[in-house]
């Protein structure tokens, strides 16, 4: 497992964990700025253990995810799994249904920027399935 690379790496404070219910795993988020009248965007840092992830879910002004440290799975609807590595950028567009979290053998960090413009934050949806999950290996 690649988890001693992974401790070395860490920016952030690991934060608290996410919401059992909007996540499969451990999961741990460290908000680094809210919404606020003058500022459109929250910024979140959120680490996932190996095998964990996201609910599928949307956000309807977008979000960006930079990967900090360790190697990590996102899928869009529709779309093969594909792994994503430190320093790689997605771009999620407004309302894309969508998930990412961490490989199986690695932890996985990344920064949520999520545009919080306009009304609603994110709409949780199903959590993902172990089939879906592990379709990264059949592809």
């Amino acid at each position: 497992m690649d988890t001693a690379a992974n401790n070395s790496e860490v920016i952030f404070p690991k934060g608290e964990p996410a919401p059992a219910d909007y996540f499969t795993g451990k999961v741990h988020l460290q908000m680094l700025a809210q919404k606020t009248e003058s500022n459109e965007y929250s910024v979140g840092s959120v680490t996932f253990e190996p095998g964990a992830r996201s609910n599928w879910h949307t956000h309807p002004a977008g979000q960006t995810l930079i990967v900090l440290s360790g190697r990590g799975l996102y899928q869009e609807k529709g779309k093969p799994v594909r792994t994503i590595n430190k320093g790689e950028t997605i771009i999620c567009p407004s309302n894309l249904e969508h998930w990412h979290g961490a490989s199986p053998d690695s932890r996985m960090n990344h920064i949520a920027i999520t545009n919080d413009k306009g009304a609603g934050g994110v709409v949780w949806l199903k959590p993902v399935t172990d089939e879906e999950y592990n379709a990264h290996e059949k592809g």
